[in-house]
């Protein structure tokens, strides 16, 4: 699941557009790849003797449960388990982040502190600078001292300087809610971000736990085993020991710097902030450390990846068990250009209550300030991961003068803060079946698995079936009917003919449905 990218590239104009690619290339999510490159230039003709992977996390979920040690299927039980029971790290005093350790002079001077590293920029044209992306950004609570690590970009604004931000929105970031209490106090918050380390480690900094909760402990749960710590050269906070590469730093409380424009995970350029500025006061890393970079921006990607498919299970997991919505199975974010907060589907059993669809449709909207802005109930036989068939649910099993519910006041979240509100609607929709439906018109499944045999037989391009790719029945149906069908097939059409001619009737007008005068007369 490794391409090793042996050629010159340049990490400020052709690194990123060229992963990016297998996310807007039409490959299905199984053919993605993790790039490695070992032979990176920037704009100038500088070579770095430092490669860059990308797509090592999460360019697919079996890429991403690679780094977990188990099968995709087991992700979010892993996940629930280690957050139910969280192993506590262990200190060492020796460790190999430590192997080379920058400081001083060694920061400033040309080519040297940020600048030795390989840092791409993510969206050539749009972005003003290389970004840190694929960071685990470590800050501590200054009253309780409980550690909390978390994904935020940083932006490169000298070689001993970068410009972070970390989300103030309702449910925001962590380390802004420590960043303020820093405020309070009159001084410089520590914070070590880490580039680079055991995936289960960073991938606790992608999601969303409680802020008293040290997600290195929840990492320990997902590894099965205490994660080695070691204490920072020039602030106090931990890290991992085996992180490829360290950068510790003080970020002011007390002036703020413009940081972006940036692509941003909500399929926009996220533009110029006033944001948090941060004084590099080390760089420690490996003595052979790889740089690691997360495709964002503009959904699918490596970004929402990381987070959905731990998201989807834990949520599923809550809204079954803990709300005891009965009848729910499954719950799917949904992910092309939307990137997973706005759009939720619910896939129920068929004959649900209504109230329970409903509740679900409201508990899947206020799990998460930044979760459901649009809350979509179907049926077990429509794939919630198919846009299609959801339209097609919606378009024949809601009636919309009493399937949609629309209320206010909610947060307007995650989003492009051009023009946008301080608060917009949610929108609820149950398009479940909600009574019996003649079966779906496509040939039954026997009958298209023979076919699709024969396609491959031919050699014809390969398939990639999407549900629903034959037809079933919907309740409205008979035993007579699926006798007609099979006689149809058999080639039997002039004895089904016979027998119609039989049951004529006078007095009728045309399209009156058989049954209705049958049934009357029986």
């Amino acid at each position: 699941m490794l391409i090793r990218v042996d050629r010159k590239i340049n990490k400020d104009s052709e690194l990123h557009p060229l992963v990016r690619w297998q996310f807007q290339g039409g490959l299905a999510e199984a053919d993605r790849r993790a790039f490695l490159f070992t032979d990176v230039t920037d704009a100038e003709g500088k070579s770095y003797d430092i490669p860059v992977v990308v797509g090592a996390l999460a360019a697919s979920p079996a890429i991403y449960a690679c780094g977990l040690g188990v099968p995709v299927e087991k992700i979010g039980e892993v996940w629930v388990n280690a957050m139910a029971a969280p192993i506590a790290p262990v200190v060492v005093e020796k460790a190999p982040c430590h192997d080379v350790i920058l400081t001083g002079a060694e920061l400033t001077r040309p080519g040297g502190g940020l600048a030795s590293l390989p840092v791409p920029i993510s969206t050539p044209g749009f972005d003003t600078a290389p970004y840190l992306t694929a960071t685990l950004c470590v800050t501590k609570d200054p009253d309780s001292g409980v550690q909390n690590m978390g994904t935020y970009r940083a932006a490169l604004k000298a070689n001993d300087r970068l410009g972070v931000r970390m989300a103030t929105r309702l449910s925001g970031a962590g380390g802004y809610l420590h960043w303020k209490k820093y405020k309070k106090l009159g001084q410089p918050m520590p914070c070590a971000i880490v580039v680079g380390c055991a995936p289960a480690v960073l991938f606790t900094g992608a999601q969303k736990l409680p802020i008293d909760q040290d997600e290195i402990g929840v990492a320990g749960g997902l590894m099965g085993r205490p994660v080695p710590v070691v204490g920072c050269r020039t602030i106090d906070l931990t890290v991992p020991a085996d992180s490829e590469i360290v950068i510790e730093g003080l970020i002011d409380t007390d002036l703020l710097e413009p940081e972006g424009p940036f692509g941003e995970s909500h399929g926009h350029v996220a533009l110029e902030d006033f944001n948090m500025s941060m004084r590099v006061t080390a760089i420690t890393r490996k003595a052979k450390p790889v740089f690691v970079s997360i495709v964002s921006q503009v959904t699918p990607s490596e970004s929402s990846v990381l987070k959905k498919v731990a998201y989807e299970p834990m949520l599923l997991q809550h809204l079954k068990t803990l709300i005891g919505i009965r009848g729910l199975k499954r719950l799917v974010m949904h992910e092309p250009l939307t990137n997973l907060r706005k759009v939720i589907f619910l896939q129920f059993e068929r004959g649900v209550q209504k109230t329970e669809v409903w509740r679900g449709l409201q508990a899947a909207s206020t799990l998460q300030a930044q979760c459901g802005k649009v809350v979509i109930a179907v049926s077990e036989d429509i794939n919630p991961e198919n846009a299609d068939a959801i339209f097609w649910s919606l378009a024949y099993r809601s009636n919309f003068s009493e399937d949609v519910l629309v209320t206010p006041y909610r947060s307007s979240g995650h989003g492009p803060k051009s023009g946008r509100p301080t608060f917009e609607g949610t929108l609820l929709i149950d398009a479940t079946l909600k009574h019996d439906m003649p079966p779906l018109a496509l040939p039954a499944e026997a009958f298209m698995s023979r076919a699709k045999g024969i396609w491959e037989e031919l050699g014809l391009p390969r398939l990639a079936p999407q549900a629903p790719w034959h037809g079933y029945e919907l309740g409205d149906w008979t035993a007579d009917w699926t006798r007609f069908a099979e006689l149809a097939v058999q080639g039997a059409w002039h004895e089904l003919g016979e027998a119609t001619y039989a049951r004529r009737r006078g007095g009728l007008k045309p399209e009156t449905p058989v049954r209705q005068v049958e049934d009357r007369k029986a």
